[in-house]
């Protein structure tokens, strides 16, 4: 029927704040790229940092696109969820590319404290010796449990399609309005075991390189000195910690998502999804301002953005 697919305030005001959030973390992380495929073609140096930060700026660069897609569609043609294999393939990729996201975003927080914390156990000895080496390793796993995740998201939604499922337009931003029963519980399970040890990667990483910082701060004052690596534990800290917070509200989110999924037009689900997808946006602003390369440039860049409007003025 038509009145289904009626564009409500809800839909409209749900757009316009997605196409914000989208277009504005599409630049921050197209720029993040660009910065360090530049620096690549002049040093032929791609250091591990540099290798996490590419892969994290491009994946976030295609995620928020399609979200945008997605969006664009739920409300201006609602029509096309009910052609196969377009909820498919969107929900597919869409899973794809946050899980390959949120994931690698964890392991760049054990990385740092890999990288900058002084632990004389032998096997954090041997994770910092062979932490370069292990980097592609692990986005190449990332890459793989992804892909798993989202055949799996393809084949469960395909199916409740060809059950004739109430599969019809989307009033919750991005997801298929599809009744959730026991086709959804496998994708809840592996979701939520998924962005739940991520997450405590993310907790054991700040805790350890905030003991580290305290122990090293404890030496030093004992000392009476103050050296460089004090400064690069501070920095990568309230890196660490801020990225901890954000971390900590998107897996709030996450799981509220699950609770709220059948609720339709809720506004508190309306509320965490904004939030859930400001998390690309926030932690690329993160990243650049930890990274000096990137700060200076975008600096660089502004500034010259600002003379170049003053001078049309």
């Amino acid at each position: 029927s038509q009145d289904k697919f009626n564009i409500t305030s809800y839909d409209v005001m749900a757009m316009v704040i997605t196409t914000v959030q989208a277009f504005a973390g599409m630049w921050i992380n197209a720029f993040i790229v660009s910065v360090l495929c530049i620096a690549w073609v002049k040093k032929k140096i791609f250091n591990s940092n540099e290798k996490i930060l590419l892969f994290l700026g491009c994946s976030r660069f295609w995620y928020l696109c399609i979200t945008w897609v997605y969006s664009f569609l739920s409300v201006i043609y609602p029509w096309c969820f009910c052609i196969y294999p377009i909820p498919q393939l969107l929900a597919a990729i869409q899973s794809f590319l946050n899980f390959a996201n949120v994931g690698v975003s964890a392991f760049l927080c054990g990385f740092y404290c890999i990288k900058i914390a002084n632990f004389r156990h032998i096997f954090f000895i041997y994770l910092k010796v062979k932490i370069d080496r292990i980097v592609p390793w692990v986005l190449l796993g990332s890459v793989l449990l992804s892909l798993v995740i989202c055949i799996l998201v393809y084949d469960i939604i395909d199916e409740a399609h060809c059950n004739n499922l109430n599969f019809t337009t989307l009033r919750n931003l991005w997801k298929p309005r599809v009744k959730v029963n026991a086709h959804f519980f496998p994708i809840f399970f592996t979701s939520g075991f998924v962005f739940a040890t991520e997450f405590m990667v993310v907790i054991f990483s700040a805790l350890l390189l905030l003991f580290s910082l305290w122990r090293h701060k404890r030496k030093m004052q004992k000392n009476s000195v103050k050296n460089l690596s004090m400064d690069v534990h501070i920095k990568a800290m309230k890196s660490v910690l801020s990225f901890c917070l954000i971390y900590s509200i998107n897996f709030t989110c996450l799981v509220l998502i699950l609770i709220y999924f059948r609720k339709k037009e809720n506004p508190a689900l309306f509320l965490i999804i904004v939030f859930q997808y400001a998390f690309p946006v926030v932690h690329s602003f993160i990243l650049i301002f930890s990274n000096p390369k990137l700060e200076k440039t975008l600096l660089r860049t502004l500034s010259c953005v600002k003379c170049k409007a003053f001078l049309r003025r």
